[in-house]
């Protein structure tokens, strides 16, 4: 208290007696994976664009690029990328060459799409009455001596620079080497544009994926990143279907993620199962993986998604998985189960499956993606891979629920750490915690009319006896009812002498 020595009126600023808890971050997710170049320590990324600038804007090879496309497009605003299979090294120049003061320079095209690129420039003659004296050009680029795009320039709006004139094209791309063209004259330039490099080696090693803390790489890398709260791996599934693992090592390393989230508690891992299995398939697979984990989900099958250079392509849901983790968390709350969502980007299924299919993996926590007839493709399953003993953390979004509070609850009662250990510090914990709980309810994470029926806060002399605050302990009881989700939903229709009566569960 001030030492006050003169008379007169003063203010003092009080505390309140509680801190408020703020909710932590849910849609943080990680990818570990194979790409053309980039930094090999987790890297956070919040946009496409800023993921190809630091991994390359090529689809070629891994995966990994897929499933970040596909985590954005479903509405995920942040993730973390870890690159492994590299030391980080900058890809060797593209092919360019000179074209007036602008440098001509070959886009990344994909494995085996190399071949020598040239870009012909020929004067176009002016229509018959037309009184322009503005000159114009024909742009021509060809590959293997094949003319496989056309531009104008000037383009027929008038506007733009022999960039924007080009910007369509897939071939190559037009860098302003120095002051705007003055005057395109009819040449022609020649440049060679090699495949990139595979992106993914033809053997690959679980300790690969797994990496090492200690030097911030693979997955182990990602224990220093505490934002994070589900993980994919999506090049796994690459490496094990072009040859470069087998299917040991991909249960090891699968194995070993969903250690790392269950040591961590504080994240999930969306696993993906082998392409071409069929629901009985599926069912032995996830027998032989033997993780009966509350940490874990897996999906099943894999989608379709379109590629510019490529067309269709089959892949991995996970990183559009996460997406909509991502999505469902920002709309409706994480406690809204992550399922009867579409999923963005997915154009056709690997296969179809029918309802008795599902109910040959839904048991073992399989969560399927089916197509819904006028509804479009949408996850149908929100169940980790918690064995019968677990099962009050057999639905997904009670899982993260609780990953969420205790999170919250961690983060936001730091001010305790040294407080005196007595009545008046239970009194704050409580009203702190409660005040928490009260705003989770309300938003229908938690189960019960009133807040007496959705939590309890029990911190007090029973709690803490005096052996406990002799160690310095104070512990603090909280039980939460979560919401479950409404999987199974049945309507029993009665006949009656009056009419049809519909009854609903």
């Amino acid at each position: 208290m001030p030492d006050y020595q003169s008379p007169g009126v003063y203010i003092e600023t009080v505390d309140s007696g509680s801190r408020p808890i703020e909710g932590v971050g849910t849609a943080v997710a990680a990818f570990v994976g194979f790409a053309s170049k980039g930094p090999s320590e987790p890297t956070l990324v919040t946009s496409w664009t800023q993921y190809t600038a630091s991994f390359g804007e090529s689809f070629a090879g891994g995966l990994l690029a897929h499933a970040v496309y596909g985590f954005f497009l479903n509405g995920g605003s942040a993730c973390y990328v870890v690159r492994i299979g590299g030391d980080g090294a900058a890809p060797a120049p593209a092919p360019q060459a000179m074209l007036g003061s602008f440098r001509i320079v070959a886009k990344e095209l994909p494995e085996g799409d190399g071949g020598d690129i040239s870009v012909e420039v020929s004067e176009l003659p002016q229509a018959e009455g037309e009184q322009s004296q503005e000159e114009r050009f024909a742009i021509k680029v060809k590959r293997d001596g094949k003319v496989e795009e056309t531009f104008e320039f000037p383009p027929k709006s008038g506007k733009g620079t022999l960039a924007t004139a080009v910007r369509q094209s897939k071939l190559i791309k037009v860098e302003e080497a120095g002051a705007e063209l003055a005057k395109l004259e009819p040449q022609a330039v020649t440049l060679t544009a090699p495949p990139p490099a595979p992106v993914l080696p033809a053997k690959v090693t679980p300790d690969v994926y797994m990496g090492n803390e200690e030097q911030r790489s693979g997955v182990s890398g990602l224990a220093a990143v505490d934002e994070v709260t589900m993980i994919a791996i999506p090049d796994l599934m690459g490496a094990f279907e072009q040859g470069a693992i087998t299917a040991d090592e991909v249960k090891s390393v699968q194995g070993q993620l969903v250690a790392h989230c269950a040591n961590l508690q504080d994240r999930m891992a969306i696993l993906d199962a082998p392409p071409g299995l069929t629901a009985a398939d599926l069912k032995k697979w996830n027998e032989g993986l033997g993780l009966k984990s509350m940490w874990a989900t897996l999906y099943h099958p894999w989608i379709k998604v379109f590629e510019p250079q490529r067309g269709m392509r089959l892949i991995p849901p996970s990183g559009h998985i996460a997406g909509v983790w991502a999505r469902n968390d920002a709309t409706r709350g994480v406690h809204k189960a992550p399922a009867n969502e579409v999923i963005h980007g997915a154009i056709v299924l690997e296969s179809q499956l029918t309802h008795g299919e599902q109910n040959l993996i839904n048991p073992t926590g399989v969560n399927c993606i089916r197509v819904m007839p006028g509804r479009g493709i949408r996850v149908w399953g929100a169940r980790t891979l918690a064995d019968a003993s677990e099962k009050q953390w057999q639905y997904l979004n009670v899982r993260r629920l609780f990953n969420y509070l205790q999170e919250s609850i961690l983060e936001g009662t730091q001010w305790v750490v040294f407080e005196p250990n007595d009545d008046a510090l239970w009194a704050r914990i409580r009203r702190t915690i409660a005040a928490f709980l009260v705003m989770e309810w309300r938003k229908g994470a938690l189960f019960g009319l009133t807040p007496d029926e959705a939590f309890y806060v029990k911190c007090d002399r029973e709690t803490n006896p005096a052996e406990s605050i002799s160690r310095g302990m104070v512990v603090c009881e909280i039980g939460v009812a979560p919401v479950k989700p409404a999987e199974f939903v049945i309507f029993r229709l009665a006949q009656m002498a009056s009419g049809t009566s519909l009854v609903s569960e």
